[in-house]
């Protein structure tokens, strides 16, 4: 019931007509019995520090940031924790003292869905499809939790150069290495975790993976994909396909809503309800597995 005491939170970000937050948030304020109401707010180009300084105004709880506003919207926050800092992207803005504190739920939500999957980083050798923001925050996640390696391969090697040189300065470990995509062969003669970090695959281009050659998919014993739609990527079929196990990332979304929310709320969320809610997620796109 909407009534003079509803907290707001919402989504800010350009388009997010297709977003599945609300489903997250509105299921664990039911749940919760929080009077809270969660709903996406599309922000022009632009538009983004002012849409920041009005919800401060308008006094909503808190707010998840999606793209392309993830970088730029630090410039109006009055404090950013020290992992978004280090990543240099925010997605999640905390109400505090005179304004909003940036923080980045999404490595702790991949590093949260990946243990639920029984996946563990530490000691792991890892393949890294990508170098663009959100393979930057894996390499981060991967070089935080003591990955022993992890092969960067991106179209771009420069790119890829740049990306590892960074992470593995900010992290004081040189466990990042560049790769050029096309030199996928050259890998070490052994299995991997494989992380998919790029849009290749992703609703509706559903046919395409970075890399075809069934070869190189024998060597990944897990392949982990942050794209959620289609529910079976082209990257996981392959990887499955040649003997490996392969999760998609809507464990990943559902992950770092709920610790944004928790943030906002000031709770800890069950891993039960976690799952409840994501049986609910899963309806609500048609998944069944």
């Amino acid at each position: 019931m909407i009534d003079g005491h509803t907290r707001t939170c919402g989504l800010i970000g350009n388009p997010v007509e297709h977003t599945m937050s609300p489903v997250i948030h509105n299921s664990l304020a039911e749940k919760l019995s929080h009077n809270l109401v969660y709903v996406p707010f599309k922000v022009e180009e632009g538009q983004i520090l002012s849409a920041v300084e009005g919800a401060a105004a308008l006094n909503l709880l808190g707010l998840n940031v999606t793209v392309p506003y993830k970088s730029q919207v630090m410039e109006g926050l009055v404090q950013v924790d020290e992992l978004a800092k280090k990543i240099g992207a925010v997605n999640t803005l905390v109400r505090t003292e005179g304004g909003f504190k940036g923080y980045n739920t999404d490595m702790p939500g991949l590093y949260r869905a990946m243990r639920s999957e029984g996946i563990e980083l530490e000691g792991e050798e890892a393949v890294l499809l990508g170098a663009g923001g959100a393979a930057r925050a894996v390499a981060f996640l991967c070089a935080d939790r003591g990955a022993s390696k992890v092969y960067m391969l991106n179209r771009s090697l420069e790119k890829a150069r740049e990306v590892a040189g960074e992470v593995n300065q900010k992290t004081g470990r040189e466990c990042i290495y560049p790769m050029a995509l096309s030199d996928y062969r050259e890998l070490p003669d052994r299995k991997f975790l494989a992380i998919q970090a790029t849009s290749v695959g992703l609703y509706p281009d559903v046919d395409r993976s970075v890399i075809e050659d069934r070869d190189f998919y024998r060597k990944i014993h897990t392949g982990y994909d942050l794209i959620y739609k289609p529910s079976t990527t082209r990257f996981m079929k392959l990887v499955k396909d040649n003997g490996g196990q392969a999760f998609h990332g809507l464990k990943m979304l559902l992950y770092q809503g709920i610790i944004a929310y928790e943030l906002w709320n000031g709770v800890s969320v069950s891993e039960e309800m976690a799952l409840e809610v994501y049986e609910i997620l899963k309806e609500k796109m048609g998944i069944k597995e």
